[in-house]
């Protein structure tokens, strides 16, 4: 199990099952997120680097091991501790991408925040997602997540969301970018900011149940997406 090490907690705080973060509690309520039993035991490999947005990794995780899912956080050094840009978060991986055989693994997952654009310097994890989509798994990003999808190369003719700061380079590595809560398009599944957690972590679950459908221009609609609202 990933070490996670927590600052003190304000009063006014809740601190998330399993240890996770001193932050608001993660909605996996039961009437929200309902996991079928054929997602126990599927596997999603977390990437993670330092200033990760700390409730982007610790939410849809604490989600995904409520569901009984197994999931592994992967770093790019062994036995370093990173933290997220709140400082709310500290997290040691379980495992350095060497460790890492795709084929034993049902999706990889990006959180947002700074993480990401760190993640893009090292080739071998920028390389794992590629391989992931290669393999046709699910990919899972939120916020600045989508960089490493840039990176990898795999956005030319994808439909996604992330936060509107990337947008021009999502377009502009072929994507068609819309402002939504949480966008699927094949095997991606993106969202945009921490408000849209809830709708991810259903997002994400529901997938888990089933294989992606790899038909070009297939994007079922996500139950519960909220375009944004422009006054």
């Amino acid at each position: 199990m990933p070490k996670i090490e927590n600052k003190p907690v304000a009063e006014n705080k809740t601190v998330v099952a399993d240890n996770l973060v001193p932050v608001k509690k993660p909605v996996i309520a039961k009437k929200f997120v309902k996991a079928k039993k054929s997602i126990k035991g599927k596997k999603v490999a977390v990437l993670v680097e330092q200033d990760f947005e700390d409730a982007e990794l610790t939410e849809p995780v604490a989600a995904l091991k409520e569901a009984g899912v197994i999931v592994t956080v992967i770093g790019p050094e062994r036995g370093q501790t990173y933290s997220g840009k709140k400082r709310q978060a500290k997290i040691q991986p379980e495992a350095v991408i060497a460790d890492i055989n795709s084929n034993e693994y049902d999706a990889i997952f990006i959180p947002g925040g700074y993480a990401p654009d760190k993640m893009r310097m090292h080739p071998e994890m920028v390389e794992l997602v590629k391989r992931f989509n290669d393999q046709k798994k699910w990919v899972f990003a939120i916020c600045h997540g989508p960089q490493m999808m840039i990176s990898a190369g795999i956005m030319k003719g994808r439909r996604v969301t992330s936060w509107p700061s990337i947008a021009v380079d999502l377009r502009n590595a072929g994507a068609a970018w819309v402002d939504e809560s949480v966008v699927r398009d094949r095997n991606f599944i993106t969202s945009r900011k921490p408000a849209d957690i809830p709708h991810f972590n259903k997002a994400i679950i529901e997938a888990l149940e089933k294989r992606p459908v790899m038909i070009k221009g297939e994007t079922r609609p996500i139950t519960g997406s909220k375009p944004a609202i422009r006054k």
